[in-house]
């Protein structure tokens, strides 16, 4: 089945038509980005791990939040064809080159126009058996960052599942590397993921101490991948 064509009416009807930060800064080198990251992120490495991570199974509906360009959607289609697999962006160039990927892999994808801060809405509070997010919280303000963790718990059902894989807290070398991306992203955004906001909103949002399943190095920063469930008991986290 091919994938269907992406709906731009955002989720959000006051957002402003550009209130996010385009792959790689610049909405002009968005066609490159996929290019880019996989030179500069390891991205064999951690996508792997991360779709290994997500484990998806037939029967199960995954949000895959700031979806970019589509590839671990379409990676997490592929691993499961029965699963429903919805990936949701601001971007709409973005997403046009997403519905291209899925169309390509001859995958059915929905796409949707929304933010992190969307993800309860897009399909209905605790709708979601697994919501995923990639390298998307590093770079938005804070008030987004604790809002967009916020709505990926609220996406899921009790018992549900939230995997991210992300630039983190960095130390030693990885922090210096991680500069690259504050040149690209904005310091305001990401020093507050390389000093740790991550792993503290997720240890918020579960009320134990959250920790990095793997962490890999790369030559912008160290990548982290953590892993959390919702609490079965509604409007808890674990």
């Amino acid at each position: 089945m091919m994938a269907r064509n992406p709906d731009l009416a955002p989720t959000s009807g006051n957002a402003p038509a550009r209130d996010y930060v385009p792959a790689l800064g610049i909405a002009a080198l968005t066609p490159l980005y996929d290019a880019m990251l996989g030179l500069a992120t390891r991205e064999r490495v951690w996508r792997v791990a991360l779709l290994n991570q997500v484990a998806p199974n037939t029967g199960e509906t995954i949000i895959d939040v700031g979806c970019g360009t589509g590839t671990l959607a379409v990676l997490l289609k592929r691993r499961a064809p029965g699963a429903r697999v919805v990936g949701v962006d601001p971007d709409p160039d973005a997403l046009a080159l997403a519905a291209r990927k899925s169309a390509s892999a001859g995958v059915d994808v929905e796409w949707r126009q929304g933010f992190a801060r969307d993800a309860a809405a897009v399909l209905g509070p605790g709708v979601a058996d697994k919501a995923v997010s990639s390298l998307v919280f590093h770079q938005v303000p804070a008030p987004e960052k604790r809002a967009g963790v916020a709505a990926m718990f609220d996406a899921v059902r009790p018992g549900g599942e939230v995997h991210i894989a992300d630039y983190a807290r960095q130390t030693g070398a990885s922090r210096l590397l991680f500069n690259v991306i504050g040149l690209l992203d904005g310091f305001a955004n990401t020093r507050a993921n390389a000093d740790g906001a991550l792993e503290q909103l997720l240890s918020a949002s579960t009320g134990s101490t959250v920790q990095a399943r793997r962490v890999v190095p790369t030559v912008t920063g160290a990548i982290s991948l953590f892993a959390c469930t919702r609490s079965l008991r509604t409007g808890e986290h674990h």
